[in-house]
């Protein structure tokens, strides 16, 4: 993202200050929570840093995550984030908004400086039974203060391998220090969820493993699905029967891996291999896709039963990422059909199985991924093979199981003490 290094480079500068005012405020507040005569079963404050700004796998989660809550577990929640003018799509729950400045040139990204009065006030009054941070930002820092000083306990969730993003932005020189916050605050949390047993085992490494566990992510049956597999979709873009798609599907970002995708096509064109590229999404690198890889079709951001169209409609998912915390289009494109080819790493081990659900690249490099896809371009019974067993197990992914964990943790949380002592 091209908003990256002014985030990073914002959020640094600012945190030393806001450290000070933390500390001040925290000896003034006093603030003690008020509980209601009546609860109801949970009571849950979540803490996003742009719940509905951005379409994409950290907001889907949470977003399921709200359903789960009010519909399944008939919990109250209440959402403090950033918001904007024209959001993404239709939030899930009730957003009370947190004051925030725009990312220059990004402005459908908000960047929240803290947690003022009126917000920390309303939070008060909600009197949560858990707070719920799913952002390392200074608002979450802010929010996990704000908890310790009441006595709440908090979890937080990880959806963004931040550390990762630093390479493709020239900002390694932020690594150390980057860690360093991410480490803190992850630290201080009760419970810490993270999407796979690669993070987990990480957070073991890092001595967290005590208070780590598992949220991992689901599907919608009703948009991801073979079934909406559509010939005349094809042909209306150009496409023919026999022809073998390649997709890229997810947002139009650099850590996202454009670059090899861009490059592994033209290994296989220069092959002479007659290939368009479906490109479902959207975001600030399609200027520099389209220059570098003519002849694709653009869908934009879809939604719904036209996402899935589009996405059962295409025959092979090349995902170069490295930086996935989990990988829900690689989920997403299993469930509807397709053959998956993704780097051997631990978010997508966690998914596939090499050679039964898809194909793991050890050495992620265009020539490996080129010759993957040629593979399956020209063993058309194994590429069915693996495009059925895979469907078959991206349904076993449930967002009811997966949210039924997070209860589970804030259950377990509720009835251990607090970390409150845990270093600040």
């Amino acid at each position: 993202m091209e908003h990256l290094a002014t985030v990073t480079v914002t959020t640094f500068a600012a945190a030393s200050a806001w450290r000070a005012i933390e500390r001040y405020r925290a000896e003034r507040r006093g603030w003690g929570v008020v509980r209601p005569s009546s609860r109801p079963a949970l009571r849950v404050a979540l803490f996003s840093g742009n719940y509905n700004c951005v379409c994409d796998g950290a907001n889907q989660a949470l977003n399921q995550l709200v359903r789960h809550l009010l519909e399944v577990e008939g919990a109250e929640v209440r959402i403090y984030s950033p918001t904007i003018d024209h959001p993404a799509f239709e939030p899930v729950g009730t957003i009370v908004p947190v004051p925030s400045v725009p990312i220059p040139g990004r402005r459908e990204y908000r960047l929240a400086l803290g947690l003022p009065r009126e917000v920390a006030e309303d939070v008060r009054r909600f009197a949560p039974d858990i707070l719920h941070l799913s952002a390392p930002d200074i608002l979450g820092r802010q929010a996990l203060d704000f908890a310790r000083s009441l006595g709440i306990p908090v979890v937080t969730s990880l959806h963004t391998r931040f550390e990762t993003y630093l390479d493709y932005y020239g900002l390694r020189w932020l690594q150390r220090p980057v860690e360093r916050w991410l480490h803190n605050f992850y630290a201080r949390s009760d419970r810490i969820l993270v999407p796979t047993r690669a993070i987990l085992e990480d957070m073991r490494a890092k001595g967290l493993g005590d208070r780590a566990s598992i949220w991992g992510r689901g599907i919608d049956p009703a948009i991801f699905t073979q079934a909406h597999r559509d010939a005349s979709w094809r042909h209306g873009h150009g496409y023919s029967d026999d022809e073998m798609i390649p997709l890229f599907f997810g947002r139009l970002v650099l850590e996202k891996g454009l670059k090899p995708f861009v490059e592994t096509i033209t290994l296989l064109r220069d092959k002479g291999h007659r290939l368009r590229p479906l490109i479902i999404g959207d975001g600030p690198a399609r200027g520099w896709l389209a220059e570098r890889l003519p002849n694709v079709v653009f869908t934009g951001h879809l939604k719904g039963k036209e996402l899935g169209r589009a996405v059962a409609s295409a025959d092979i998912l090349i995902n170069p990422s490295l930086t996935e915390a989990f990988g829900n289009v690689t989920l997403e494109a299993m469930a509807s059909g397709l053959a998956v080819i993704c780097p051997d790493v631990g978010s997508t081990r966690e998914l596939i199985a090499s050679e039964r659900t898809g194909l793991l690249i050890r050495m992620p490099e265009p020539h490996a991924y080129a010759l993957g896809f040629e593979r399956l371009f020209q063993d058309r019974q194994l590429c069915s093979r693996i495009r059925n067993a895979a469907a078959w197990e991206a349904h076993k992914h449930s967002w009811d199981r997966e949210n039924a964990r997070v209860v589970a943790a804030y259950r377990e949380v509720l009835r251990e003490p607090a970390a409150s002592q845990i270093a600040r």
